[in-house]
């Protein structure tokens, strides 16, 4: 049995032994039900949002979406601050001239909150006292406290403290602690975060004619791919995730973006990210984590 499917039977035992029920101020039937498998059928980016301040697009264009081959972020983007907008321009400066550089995906390092959002599949296994998110690629796994308030100490880790609540249809996740690595970036273009990254996400499901926004945003901006694993004749319900980031250190300004996922109707397949770390010269090989002993 693949690693999915037992990750998912031991979240399911988990859930029945809990008993634990949701907020007293709502009540369970009133809650949606967003498990499931959602797919976000494209790269490399989030749907920034059509007005207001939004995630950086790409300035090489493949037509008219994003040239996931050459990642150059929008560093003019009003939302950085001078040191921030320095580091995407060197980075795009980096993908222009060929230079691949690394970020937590190539690296098989853990993507942190937002970047994990990038993932083109994600699972949701919901329970009263715990919701679990896995991605697509390379088996990264999140935990959300449901009801519960963030410790007053909070130990930085890859996925930060994250807790939740419903505030009548809609999933609200608030994140903070989020740790920074040696590759910590918000985005595939080297946007930078510091520990004082806060995050806010808000999942719903629409109706498609609430989502096709999202959808017809989706692929204006980013690349598509990996159509097989959806039905574009699908018209029910949808799963958006609307998210809002605040860095003091980085950002001038809170910014908004969304992800808007379909349905997958296709096997989750494992996606292993260090199956061969070698670059054969081209690049530095992949920094696969290690460790001498358990941080645990």
């Amino acid at each position: 049995m693949r690693r999915q499917k037992c990750l998912f039977l031991m979240t399911l035992m988990a859930a029945t032994a809990s008993g634990m029920g949701p907020a007293p101020s709502q009540s369970a039937a009133s809650i949606p039900n967003l498990s499931g498998v959602w797919a976000h059928t494209s790269i490399t980016g989030y749907e920034p949002l059509a007005s207001g301040p939004t995630s950086l697009r790409n300035l090489s264009r493949r037509g008219i979406t994003s040239d996931n081959r050459q990642l150059v972020g929008d560093y003019h983007n009003p939302i950085l601050k001078p040191e921030a907008a320095e580091i995407v321009r060197k980075h795009g400066e980096m993908s222009l001239a060929g230079v691949g550089y690394p970020t937590p995906r190539n690296q098989c390092w853990p993507g942190g909150i937002p970047f994990v959002f990038t993932t083109t599949a994600i699972q949701v296994l919901q329970q009263p006292s715990e919701i679990t998110f896995l991605y697509y690629e390379d088996h990264e796994i999140r935990h959300v406290r449901m009801n519960q308030p963030h410790p007053k100490t909070v130990t930085p880790s890859w996925y930060g403290d994250s807790v939740g609540h419903f505030e009548g249809d809609t999933l609200v996740i608030d994140t903070v602690g989020i740790k920074v690595g040696p590759y910590a970036m918000l985005d595939w273009y080297g946007t930078p975060h510091t520990p004082a990254l806060h995050v806010v996400e808000r999942y719903r499901l629409l109706d498609y004619e609430r989502a096709k926004e999202g959808l017809e945003r989706d692929a204006k901006e980013n690349f598509q791919v990996q159509l097989d694993t959806i039905d574009p004749n699908y018209r029910g319900k949808h799963l958006q995730l609307e998210f809002t980031v605040e860095d003091e250190g980085v950002f001038t300004t809170p910014w908004s973006a969304t992800m808007t996922y379909r349905p997958q109707v296709t096997e989750w397949e494992e996606s292993i990210c260090a199956e061969n770390p070698h670059k054969f010269g081209t690049e530095t090989d992949v920094a696969i984590p290690t460790a001498a002993k358990p941080d645990f």
